[in-house]
């Protein structure tokens, strides 16, 4: 059983607080890009909302209700990423307000694996493969997360169950920054080399915290924002 959460709570503040999720890149929104690809190798993949339940389920896309199990074509080329047809379900924070931290407390609690791949919510270029490969390489380590030259990638990174009693004490104290988890735990780092296998570490790990980051965004697909 694998899960993974995609962390669609946060506040946008730098993006005017639309809902990033919803940003449209090459013809698809951020979410449903990052469901096709990470239902292809997890059996559990959750929205963790920082709202209720009931709104959380709302704002799912109609395309939930879809077969997911018809990952991108191109990954028929790809025998190392497994086929699967995940349950989709919305993981409300228990503890509010308290951003990453407060997800990834959340998606521990709530998966139904041993680990759970955390993704942030306006990352749209998350690769089944490379979601595959974090998935695939912890071994004893509590954590695996990418470090390239901008620094760690606590939003694109592995979880297992040992770190939910540190997140749990962090999140008590309002130690919030999710970093210094890896001061904690027994910690994975992959490196810039290892994600070159999936493509440009810089495009796997785009985000778009501000309309400046999404106009980039468009430009690497030839589009104008």
């Amino acid at each position: 059983m694998r899960s993974a959460a995609i962390l669609a709570g946060g506040r946008a503040t730098r993006f005017g607080g639309r809902d990033k999720s919803a940003l449209v890149v090459d013809g698809r929104s951020i979410l449903e890009r990052q469901m096709a690809e990470l239902s292809s190798v997890v059996d559990d993949l959750m929205i963790v909302h920082s709202i209720d339940r009931a709104d959380a389920v709302r704002m799912l896309p109609a395309c939930v209700g879809q077969d997911w199990a018809a990952a991108p074509a191109r990954l028929a080329e790809a025998p190392d990423v497994r086929r699967r047809t995940p349950s989709v379900r919305a993981v409300a924070d228990i503890v509010p307000g308290c951003g990453p931290l407060g997800g990834l407390h959340a998606a521990l609690t709530a998966m139904r694996g041993d680990r759970v791949l955390v993704v942030a919510c306006d990352m749209p270029y998350i690769e089944a493969a490379l979601a595959d490969f974090l998935l695939s390489i912890a071994g004893d380590a509590a954590i695996v997360v990418p470090e390239t030259d901008r620094g760690y990638h606590p939003l694109c990174a592995v979880y297992s169950r040992a770190c939910l009693e540190p997140v749990a004490a962090r999140l008590a104290e309002r130690r919030l920054m999710m970093r210094d988890l890896f001061d904690d735990v027994p910690t994975r780092i992959v490196t810039a080399e290892e994600l070159s296998r999936f493509g440009a570490p810089s495009r796997l790990l785009a985000n778009v915290n501000t309309p400046a980051e999404y106009a980039h965004v468009e430009a690497l697909q030839g589009h104008k924002l």
